[in-house]
């Protein structure tokens, strides 16, 4: 959940609580007011009375019944409130009363004033209808007003979080953050344009030593490697000594080959490769088949390529040869003789099949660096963790599975 999405949510709850809070007691508070009001009237009509009886010694006429009664009878004395009928709409009407005590002439009588409530509920209905509505204004514009101020406060962190999804390591530009005049995102600009140059600066120093070292480290293993060859090819070269010297020729290859894998999951993981193009895949993998016919026929292996449908997908074509070539080679360096290839590709998944050696454990494990399921092969054991880290690149997904019954290694790619 976003945050202003949350802060919205506590300021709509305040918000709807003080608004109901707030009607009902402006509700209350009138209907107080206004019976207060009827009291007092009530109050003033008794003191009139009691003074003119008292003045006079004579009963005031009673013209309204509703509003004005004499009983000789005692009555409970003090506020109160009735209901009587309207005889003119026949229905009962609420009033509120006040009944006190007057001597007339010695004898002893109970005068009852009363007012009709309608009057009050009327004002209390104008007044209600008046000012709900208002206070139904005023929430709605609290509740717009603090969505537009919370996205017009949070507009910089927004925009910070922006150029911090486009800002690319590989690019040589540094990352530029917007001003903004609140204190706390302008910090926060600081400190996140701080760290990114720190980052930048380390992936380029990364970039130069990983460059530096490939360099420095391939040309003497070159060197090696073609004096070797010379040497081999001496025809005064001790039997002897042709062993150890053919020796430290393939482990000159395997050394190699290790650089220049190590090399290449670096340049992955940096993510240097960055320009992505359309690759035919399935062109790709046709290609790759015919270079390694040599060495599937030395193995008395015929692939089986099934293409579904042309599929074309966007890596960087040095990318797509190490993938697909990795894959290939492992599922043919690792198959027995006269054993079977099956490569399989749709547009939801590369699929490759081969048979080999028997597994135990969890195949996932020989994605993993300098894994191999035969510990004395001269592989290097990264040609499985180059192509893992080619499809975390690009966001697919490669699964091992193995089918003991047929003894049969599954490579699939999910795209």
């Amino acid at each position: 959940m976003k945050l202003l999405t949350t802060t919205n949510r506590y300021h709509l709850a305040l918000v709807t609580a003080l608004f109901v809070l707030g009607t009902a007691a402006l509700y209350y508070g009138l209907q107080r007011a206004l019976a207060h009001e009827v009291d007092e009237q009530l109050g003033l009509h008794r003191t009139f009375l009691a003074e003119r009886v008292q003045r006079t010694q004579a009963l005031p006429p009673i013209l309204t019944p509703n509003e004005f009664s004499i009983s000789p009878a005692p009555r409970a004395e003090g506020y109160g409130d009735t209901l009587l009928l309207d005889p003119a709409e026949g229905t009962q009407v609420p009033f509120r009363q006040v009944t006190f005590r007057v001597q007339v002439q010695g004898r002893p009588y109970w005068l009852t004033v009363r007012k009709s409530l309608i009057e009050t509920a009327d004002v209390l209905q104008v007044v209600l209808t008046v000012m709900l509505p208002v206070m139904a204004l005023l929430f709605v514009s609290l509740v717009l007003l603090n969505r537009w101020l919370s996205r017009w406060l949070w507009a910089p962190f927004q925009h910070t979080l922006a150029a911090l999804r486009r800002y690319q390591l590989q690019q040589p530009q540094t990352l530029a953050l917007p001003p903004t005049r609140i204190d706390e995102f302008s910090e926060l600009n600081q400190a996140v344009t701080q760290l990114t140059e720190r980052v930048a600066a380390d992936y380029r120093a990364l970039q130069e030593f990983t460059e530096n070292a490939a360099h420095e480290t391939q040309t003497p293993l070159a060197i090696m490697q073609a004096q070797l060859e010379q040497l081999m090819q001496l025809p005064e070269l001790p039997a002897a000594a042709a062993r150890p010297v053919q020796e430290l020729y393939r482990g000159t290859l395997r050394l190699s080959r290790l650089h220049q894998a190590l090399t290449l999951l670096s340049k992955i993981e940096n993510r240097q490769f960055t320009d992505a193009r359309p690759v035919r895949l399935d062109e790709l993998l046709a290609d790759k088949l015919e270079q390694l016919q040599d060495f599937a026929e030395a193995k008395q292996l015929q692939p089986e390529l099934v293409v579904a449908a042309p599929l074309t997908v966007a890596m960087h074509p040095a990318l797509a040869d190490s993938l697909v070539s990795n894959l290939l080679q492992n599922a043919i360096k690792h198959n027995r003789h006269g054993g079977s290839l099956r490569v399989s590709l749709t547009a939801e998944a590369l699929e490759i099949a081969n048979t080999g050696p028997a597994l135990s454990g969890d195949p996932m494990q020989l994605l993993g660096r300098f894994r191999k399921h035969n510990a004395a092969s001269d592989s290097p054991g990264l040609g499985l963790s180059i192509a893992q880290q080619i499809c975390a690149h690009y966001g697919y997904q490669l699964h091992y599975a193995y089918r003991a019954a047929q003894q049969l290694h599954i490579l699939r790619v999910q795209f």
